[in-house]
């Protein structure tokens, strides 16, 4: 699990001390203090606190962060999502929607510079949960301090390294609560991204319901039949669908969203658009089919759940639903840390990513 390289290997001496990285008139110290300095020092070390940073319209550099409070983490993977942090690294958040876009963890201010990100799993190195991999809404960073309630214990059967998938799937957890879709219910998804595949996948598993996942790839064909749903290009969709989700963030693949759903039916857009108009087919049959448009965001909790789901309990969720070996379709990708620099504008480019997962 401890996979950071550019930790000091154990048993390699420090110049002037020894393999504890300690002066000689230090190595009475009791283990507390020891454990002390030995983090301080880690702390102040600027490549333990490198992160990445978006620093302009398409810039990422690697330079360090704050370390924040709390109880020390190393980060052994995180995920990038790729349609958020897009918006974020060519510098297209709405000024209006500003606080509302803020990363947990965030530092920086938009448009830039901003250290950004939400799916974060590490190692804690100290206190109680010393040894435990955690899941956490941080953004790109090697090392960092969180308070222990920002941590949240990766589940037995779920690999570190699928569980940064977990943001996505809290994401399609709340879309599927706002769809109100239900067993046996006919269910189009459009855009076979990391969210829209996750939604797929949490359909698919409705006791006889229909599933189809809609995108112009036909690449992700396979990944819908392994994710239990059936696969469309946009042109060969059948409409009168009873739920449709709208996942790809463009004007096209909501009018076709719009044309599959049947008689008062529901349309969710989960899409984030970022800046910018987005133009919305509302001619045809949208008004005589009595269609409804539901906004969905994983900002709140939907209203009729609220009083019993709390942010940590769907979290939670979120990451018991990742146990599926079937879900490592969803990583398309990984680069070191140590890359990303210069690989992050093509991996947000690429209409080939899904989830694209940094390793530390």
């Amino acid at each position: 699990m401890k996979s950071n390289a550019n930790f000091r290997a154990e048993g390699q001496a420090a110049p002037g001390g020894d393999s504890l990285g300690l002066a000689p008139g230090d190595r009475m110290a009791s283990p507390a203090t020891v454990h002390h300095r030995r983090e301080a020092g880690l702390e102040r070390d600027a490549d333990h606190r490198m992160a990445l940073w978006c620093e302009g319209a398409g810039r990422a550099a690697l330079r360090p962060g704050a370390m924040g409070e709390g109880l020390a983490c190393r980060a052994l993977y995180s995920g990038i999502s790729r349609g958020t942090e897009r918006l974020v690294f060519e510098g297209r958040v709405p000024e209006a929607e500003r606080v509302r876009m803020r990363a947990p963890f965030q530092e920086g201010e938009f448009p830039h510079p901003v250290k950004y990100g939400y799916a974060m799993v590490a190692e804690v190195t100290e206190g109680p949960m010393a040894g435990r991999a955690v899941f956490a809404l941080h953004p790109h960073q090697r090392g960092f301090r969180l308070p222990e309630a920002a941590l949240v214990p990766v589940p037995e059967g779920v690999p570190p390294a699928r569980a940064v998938l977990a943001a996505n799937m809290e994401t399609a957890l709340n879309v599927i609560w706002d769809s109100g879709a239900g067993p046996g219910d006919r269910i189009a998804v459009v855009g076979a991204g990391v969210v829209g595949a996750l939604v797929g996948y949490l359909a698919a598993r409705l006791p006889g319901a229909e599933v189809v996942l809609v995108d112009r790839l036909t690449a992700r064909a396979p990944l819908a039949a392994g994710l239990g749903c059936g696969f469309a290009l946009p042109g060969e969709a059948t409409g009168a669908r009873d739920v449709v989700i709208h996942t790809s963030a463009s004007a096209a693949g909501l009018e076709t969203a719009i044309g599959l759903a049947g008689p008062e039916a529901a349309v969710v857009e989960a899409s984030w658009y970022g800046a910018g108009a987005v133009p919305v087919a509302l001619g045809g049959a949208f008004h005589s089919q009595r269609l409804r448009l539901i906004g969905s965001q994983v900002g709140q909790v939907p209203p009729a759940r609220a009083p019993r789901w709390t942010y940590r309990r769907r979290l939670e969720k979120a990451l018991e639903l990742l146990r599926d070996p079937v879900l490592e379709a969803l990583i398309s990708g990984e680069t070191p840390f140590a890359e990303m620099a210069e690989d992050y504008g093509r991996v947000l480019t690429d209409p080939e990513t899904l989830c694209h997962r940094i390793r530390y």
